[in-house]
């Protein structure tokens, strides 16, 4: 799993690539916790290389939402493929997230 954050142009991005399982998850919240509190600035994440997501993964995402939330910050997913798309389905998180290609 490799895991890569940046801020550009007032935005945090975010790109997720590889398998986050239970033990990639934990090493991925470490780079990912800066986003945590995204200080008023949208988060970007993009999913077009990630190939499976455990509910530890799906557990930093929201973590990361309630953050940016709470700051007044959106937080986009994009480019994610159907089968992650079906685990945020099966979950009720594509209810929670904002999709873009």
């Amino acid at each position: 799993m490799e895991t890569r954050i940046e801020e550009i142009d007032g935005k945090w991005f975010a790109a997720l690539e590889g398998e986050m399982d239970t033990a990639a998850a934990q090493e991925a919240e470490e780079v990912l916790k800066p986003l945590y509190n995204s200080e008023g600035k949208d988060v970007v994440i993009d999913c077009e290389k990630l190939e499976y997501i455990a509910s530890s993964g799906l557990r930093i995402l929201i973590s990361i939402l309630k953050g940016a939330k709470a700051g007044g910050s959106r937080v986009v997913m994009k480019k994610v493929n159907d089968d992650i798309m079906n685990v945020f389905r099966l979950t009720g998180f594509v209810d929670l997230f904002e999709f873009e290609e």
